[in-house]
C-alpha cells in the first residue's frame, strides 16, 4: 500500500521531525510513506476575509496538484466523521482490500483546507472538535496508521 502525507508547512522544531522520522521508519515494514510539505503561505498582520480565502484558495491548488487521479483522498478536517483506532484499521484494511491501494492524507494549514480540497476528498475524518497545530497533527496521524498496521496484522502494540 502507498500512503501520502500532503501537508502545509514543514516542520521547525527538533522534537516533531524525531517523532516524524521514527513513525516514518515503524511505518516501512507496512507500506510506502511519502511526506509531501508544501510552503505555507504567510497572512499579513490585518489579513481580512478576502486574503485569507485567498491563502486557503492558493495552498489549496498546491495540494490539489499533488494529488492522483486515483488516488483515495481522506482530508482531516474537524466536521469529519470520527471513529477509534479499531474502525479507523478496518477503514484502511476495507480500501486495500477494495483495491485502493494509493491513499493520501490532507493536512491543511492553519487556516484549514479549501473547498475545492474538501470537495475533491474521497472520505473526511475528524480526531477531535479540538484544532491541534499542523505539526503536532502529522505526528498524531503517523502513530495512528502504524497503530492501524499493527491491528490488521494482529501484531502487539500498547493500548
Amino acid at each position: 500500500m502507498n500512503i501520502s502525507i500532503i501537508c502545509i508547512g514543514k516542520l521547525k522544531e527538533r522534537y516533531w521531525q524525531e517523532a516524524v522520522s521514527e513513525y516514518s521508519k515503524r511505518l516501512k515494514n507496512y507500506c510506502k510513506l511519502k511526506i509531501v510539505e508544501l510552503k505555507e503561505t504567510k497572512l499579513s498582520l490585518n489579513a481580512g476575509t478576502a486574503e485569507t480565502e485567498a491563502v486557503r484558495i492558493s495552498e489549496g491548488k498546491e495540494i490539489l496538484s499533488r494529488l492522483g487521479e486515483n488516488t483515495f483522498v481522506i482530508a482531516l478536517e474537524i466536521k469529519g466523521e470520527r471513529m477509534d483506532s479499531e474502525k479507523f484499521a478496518k477503514k484502511i484494511e476495507r480500501l486495500g482490500n477494495d483495491g485502493k491501494s494509493d491513499i493520501s492524507f490532507v493536512i491543511g494549514g492553519s487556516l484549514g483546507l479549501s473547498r475545492e480540497v474538501s470537495a475533491r476528498a474521497d472520505y473526511r475524518l475528524s480526531f477531535s472538535d479540538m484544532t491541534f497545530p499542523h505539526q503536532m497533527m502529522r505526528v498524531i496521524l503517523l502513530e495512528q496508521i502504524y497503530r492501524c498496521f499493527k491491528i490488521n496484522k494482529n501484531e502487539p502494540y500498547h493500548k
